[in-house]
């Protein structure tokens, strides 16, 4: 449903940076994960998103709604936030934001922010040092989740992704998505 960018986890907010898959590559998904008993090593073949395409099934399967599942995620984590600290109430103040990214130099520079929120907020000196944020998973090469070839591909290479988080940048670029 979702390839996620970068996050960050801070005190007091958090910072998600995700692509909602296009209609056709959830159909697609759902179709193969379908035919092929969910075994996710058979995933996307050739043959099968071929199958797909001629058969036209994208509108054979109920697509998930982002919303609803950010909304399960977030509700999840405050029932367990609050079970562990017994407490009660919402976490997330409202409204939750969301801003659609049209072009490669605002995800680019949107990944840098995300990383240096840490920073910026005064929780670190050094936001590499910060535990709660996708930089360190960028460094190290443990991926997990991320779709960190993309983004990674965005600076040219590693060494170029650690070069321009090591830079103070100018922001005033995306201040419009920041708000």
């Amino acid at each position: 449903m979702a390839d996620t960018y970068s996050w960050c986890l801070l005190p007091n907010h958090l910072h998600l940076l995700v692509r909602i898959k296009e209609k056709m590559e959830i159909s697609l998904y759902q179709r193969v994960r379908f035919r092929n008993g969910h075994d996710e090593n058979k995933f996307k073949t050739t043959t099968d998103i071929e199958t797909i395409e001629r058969e036209n099934l994208s509108d054979t399967y109920k697509l998930p709604n982002p919303s609803r599942h950010f909304s399960h995620l977030f509700n999840a984590y405050t029932r367990s936030f609050n079970f562990g600290k017994n407490r009660r109430g919402g976490l997330f103040e409202r409204p939750f934001k969301r801003k659609i990214i049209t072009n490669e130099e605002y995800l680019r520079y949107l990944v840098y922010y995300i990383h240096h929120n840490p920073l910026k907020h005064g929780f670190v000196h050094d936001f590499k040092e910060y535990t709660w944020s996708s930089y360190k998973a960028f460094i190290k090469g443990d991926f997990g989740f991320l779709e960190a070839n993309y983004i990674l591909s965005l600076f040219g290479d590693i060494k170029n992704f650690v070069w321009f988080h090591k830079h103070e940048h100018d922001l005033g670029t995306i201040n419009d998505l920041m708000e």
